[in-house]
């Protein structure tokens, strides 16, 4: 018995250095620092600058995760912390990293000033969903909001918002406060079955799920045609909102995408504001709530005030041509009803730390719960913040990261960091069309950090060809399975050297009256590690992979030039 008592209270008293210390001890604070040197250490450890994934072995194979159900357990006893950190480093064993040679749709690296933000928060561990529970989380967030809407043009008195789970959020947020527009009564009695919604062909498939969590359903969502850059054609957009309202439907929604994933497309949200309101006042009805899909883009807002013709930072020539005009479309994201940016890309914070934003915090009522629906926070003689309107109850205070990202880097430091992947993606263009005769990029018009092109099998159609609607089906099908083929032999080699790719860049009409996507090999550069001095490297390894494709897949060899 004297020994059992003996563990038991061992047990005890090693429960609380489970936590940091109640009154700030030296010794507890430096032993927390330790743990988490020997976190930080690991992972230097495994880096490897000339490739993509950390060090380690770990085939992830069919048997992997069934391995791990079989095997996985809860020890019966507390583990020591320096083992637990040992185990939480072989995690990290080949796990993708962001070197140079990172290439590879948005996945930005988490930058120190974002990483020490979130260390801030877990440090309190702050319920963001009101201030009596978060208060520091509450102060970053409406500080933030405040920062980005001054950025955007907003009126910081009169806009507001809040953090919430990436681009799906705002636009489900945005879509929650169009309903309630239109249907006050819809939280309580349920969504009017006539409302539509609207987004281009290119569009984020964010706006397809929330249309399912509503329960309006995907067929009423709406798709409009895209132009050549991936542009919303706003010209379509006109007919269809016509042709849903002349069927009694009514549009509530519009999702203008202000930088498309794959291409850095970016809507027009002055123009589409114009026709939208054109259209509504026609018909009498209220203007359909416009979301600018900013999470990717919006980002260089950052240059909304930057003159070009001054240009301070001394950027090349080129690159100013490039950065004014996307600053010419961004300048109106301040007409978007609400917007959203994903910090966690182009903001280089920690995921998960997206900010939704909306123009007129007033809207934020419409979906906002009534006193006695939540009796546990909030409504008190006490605390001036509660965010009862979002859809998460329990929120994490990913404010504060934001907060420090945005004093850390400020307005120069986020307008040097884009303008070098602008740079940088404007080299891996010029040298593609040089080096790589048998690629054509198929965003030309899009400046900004990605660059997709694609390869055509013998005898095939063009880009231009497939653009215009001259390929049948089976044209476009059979090019589209070479780029895959792409696709496989740089995915199996994505430790070297990690791309991208999409299978939906563009949706052309064919020749047989039907329409199909574009499959592209993606290059996006997305890591501060990547730089001019590297590219003729990366596009010689591109086009060494190119060529195989040619060689063992086509159906005649390659000759001279592109075919």
């Amino acid at each position: 018995m004297r020994g059992e008592r003996a563990v038991s209270e061992r047990m005890q008293s090693s429960v609380p250095s489970f936590f940091p210390s109640e009154d700030g001890n030296e010794p507890d604070r430096i032993r927390f620092v330790k743990l988490m040197e020997q976190i930080v250490n690991g992972v230097d450890q495994l880096k490897n600058p000339d490739g993509v994934n950390l060090k380690g072995e770990k085939e992830r194979t069919d048997l992997f995760y069934k391995d791990l159900i079989q095997t996985s357990e809860i020890p019966s006893s507390s583990t020591p912390l320096e083992q637990v950190n040992e185990d939480l480093v072989k995690l990290l064993h080949n796990h993708p990293y962001h070197t140079k040679y990172f290439l590879t749709n948005i996945l930005p690296m988490a930058s120190i000033p974002g990483i020490l933000g979130m260390l801030t928060a877990f440090l309190v561990n702050g319920n963001n969903l009101w201030d009596v529970y978060g208060p520091a989380g509450a102060e970053a967030e409406v500080r933030v909001i405040s920062m980005m809407s001054k950025l955007i043009g907003y009126v910081p008195e009169r806009s507001g918002g809040y953090t919430t789970w990436g681009g799906q959020g705002a636009v489900f947020s945005g879509l929650r406060m169009a309903i309630a527009k239109f249907a006050p009564d819809a939280p309580r009695l349920g969504v009017p079955s006539h409302f539509y919604t609207f987004c281009s062909e290119a569009a984020h498939y964010s706006l397809f799920k929330s249309m399912e969590a509503t329960g309006l359903g995907s067929s009423r969502l709406v798709k409009v045609r895209t132009m050549p850059d991936s542009s919303m054609d706003v010209e379509d957009l006109r007919s269809k909102l016509e042709e849903v309202i002349a069927n009694g439907g009514i549009p509530i929604y519009i999702v203008a995408t202000t930088g498309t994933t794959d291409a850095m497309g970016i809507d027009d949200v002055e123009e589409i504001s114009r026709v939208s309101s054109e259209i509504a006042a026609k018909h009498g009805l209220r203007r359909p709530h416009l979301h600018a899909d900013s999470a990717l883009g919006g980002f260089f807002a950052f240059f909304n005030e930057y003159d070009f013709a001054a240009n301070p930072l001394a950027f090349k020539p080129e690159v100013c041509e490039a950065l004014l005009g996307i600053q010419r479309k961004m300048n109106h994201l301040r007409l978007a009803d609400s917007l959203c940016f994903d910090f966690q890309k182009l903001g280089q914070t920690p995921y998960l730390t997206s900010l939704f934003l909306i123009q007129d915090a007033a809207d934020l009522n419409l979906v906002d719960l009534k006193e006695e629906e939540t009796p546990y926070v909030g409504h008190r003689g006490y605390g001036q913040y509660h965010t009862g309107y979002t859809l998460e109850c329990s929120r994490m205070a990913s404010s504060i990261s934001i907060y420090s990202a945005l004093l850390a880097f400020g307005m120069e430091g986020y307008q040097r960091l884009l303008a070098q992947f602008v740079e940088v993606n404007l080299a891996f263009r010029a040298a593609i069309r040089d080096e790589l005769p048998q690629a054509e990029i198929v965003n030309p018009d899009n400046p900004g950090i990605v660059t997709l092109f694609r390869i055509y099998p013998e005898g095939a159609h063009d880009f231009r060809d497939e653009c215009s609607g001259q390929c049948t089906l089976a044209d476009i099908e059979r090019t589209n399975r070479f780029n895959e083929r792409l696709f496989e032999v740089l995915g199996e080699q994505r430790d070297r050297i990690f791309f991208g790719d999409t299978k939906k860049h563009l949706v052309v009409p064919t020749k047989d009256g039907s329409s199909t996507a574009l499959y592209a090999t993606k290059i996006f550069v997305i890591s501060p590690y990547t730089e001019i001095g590297h590219v003729p490297e990366i596009v010689r390894y591109l086009k060494e992979n190119v060529e195989l494709v040619y060689e063992k897949y086509s159906e005649t060899p390659m000759i001279s030039g592109r075919l």
